[in-house]
């Protein structure tokens, strides 16, 4: 039997057998660049375990992470962190916990707080802005004083312009008030390999997700969820069961073993090295360029990012950048990058212009919450441009990846501020609930 599900595909992708079963292409490619990944993608047969009842190879795999992380339990997701997300927050609905939402949260908690029900409370930066904003923790505590149900702690850190959260002390607090903490620590994958170990886990959480592929070399759609208890293993999977696909990629699981064999014997050495270099290239362009966040792995640039983002398209050497608005553009690295990459990008933004950031508006008094989330979200709804929408209720969420953060909730009463502040963003219409309330 083999020892794991890269060689177990390895192996059945060599053999005669007459695959008598999904996917339907056979193991055959129609584009030969692909043949080999075709060859790999297979669907659960005998020998290649079953992911959400995993006792076999990937389980062995899950476990084998586990010990790379030193987290006490992980499961793989095929459906990226939305997947781990999905399940972390079905988990506090079976817990009956009512949960204390940082506000710059991607759009698939919302998603799932409407499928599943939940009662959020929102906490807002005390600066920054609706993608990226900087938190206090004793906001969160304030909440949880006057909270007489069980309750939950939600964050994102590093969020998508790499700005980290003090998880330490809401861990802290979490556990004064016999409250959860889980952290969307998407774009943390490499947190646990840097020189000092910053991941969600080693500082005290109970639950957080790692999309592997944003950071480290996994194919898109890989990601981790860890826990505390790793007990809890076999009901997070029932969880990860209700939203995910009975068909999992065994092409992206068998990039998560990958790349779990790559963190055990290669990866920690190559992200620190990321991590210097990451440094060295931020203290290069510092006279020229002022940096937002403090992850490592997020060259984030306040700039006009929407010129610079055109500028580096065009530039001798071109760069494609993750996301740029007007008031920042973000560059993500990984450790896969060489060191004529970073040569080669610093030298490009050095021959570009830094076109100064645009000065977003002011985050505008909270919203009403006119109606539930879930009542707004699947509800008939209309679009209408923005300067028609003030007094209207928010329906579901329309908002483009990247970034996915949401800047009016759905069953918030839309105001002039926040209509400008979409407005500010670019943003032309909204939908609408049909009827007024």
């Amino acid at each position: 039997m083999a020892k794991s599900i890269t060689a177990f595909l390895e192996n059945y992708a060599t053999c005669t057998n007459i695959r008598g079963h999904m996917p339907g292409h056979k193991g055959k490619a129609l584009l030969p660049e692909l043949s080999t990944a075709y060859a790999w993608d297979i669907t659960e047969i005998s020998g290649a375990d079953s992911l959400f009842e995993a006792d076999g190879v990937l389980r062995e795999g899950e476990i084998q992470t586990a010990m790379a992380y030193q987290s006490p339990a992980v499961c793989w997701s095929a459906g990226g962190s939305t997947l781990c997300i999905q399940a972390m927050l079905a988990q506090m609905k079976y817990e009956n916990r009512i949960v204390i939402a940082s506000r710059t949260v991607h759009r698939a908690f919302l998603n799932s707080c409407i499928l599943l029900d939940l009662r959020v409370k929102w906490v807002f930066p005390r600066r920054g802005g609706v993608i990226s904003g900087e938190y206090c923790p004793e906001d969160f505590e304030n909440i949880l004083k006057m909270t007489d149900v069980p309750a939950c702690i939600y964050v994102t850190s590093p969020d998508y312009t790499g700005r980290m959260q003090d998880i330490g002390a809401l861990a802290k607090i979490c556990r004064k008030y016999g409250a959860k903490l889980l952290v969307d620590n998407a774009h943390g994958a490499h947190l646990a390999f840097l020189e000092n170990n910053q991941h969600p886990m080693a500082l005290g959480a109970d639950y957080c997700c790692d999309s592997a592929h944003k950071t480290l070399p996994a194919l898109t759609g890989g990601a981790f969820l860890h826990m505390r208890d790793r007990s809890q293993v076999r009901i997070m999977k029932q969880h990860m069961m209700l939203f995910g696909s009975t068909s999992p990629s065994y092409l992206i699981m068998q990039s998560l073993d990958g790349c779990t064999d790559w963190l055990k014997y290669h990866g920690r050495e190559e992200i620190q090295i990321c991590a210097v270099r990451s440094a060295q290239l931020k203290e290069n362009l510092s006279e020229k360029y002022e940096f937002l966040g403090t992850d490592p792995m997020h060259l984030t640039l306040a700039v006009n990012g929407v010129k610079l983002a055109e500028a580096l398209r065009n530039a001798r050497i071109p760069v494609e950048c993750e996301y740029a608005d007007k008031t920042c553009c973000v560059i993500l690295l990984s450790p896969m990058m060489t060191k004529c990459d970073f040569n080669a990008l610093g030298y490009t933004l050095q021959c570009c212009e830094a076109f100064p950031a645009v000065t977003a508006p002011e985050l505008p008094a909270p919203m009403e919450q006119a109606c539930p989330m879930r009542t707004a979200a699947l509800s008939g709804y209309e679009m209408i441009d923005l300067h028609q929408a003030e007094g209207r209720i928010c329906a579901p969420v329309q908002v483009p990846c990247p970034p996915a953060v949401p800047i009016a909730f759905s069953g918030e009463r839309l105001t002039r501020d926040w209509l400008a502040l979409m407005e500010f963003y670019d943003l032309k219409q909204i939908a609408v609930m049909q009827e007024k309330i």
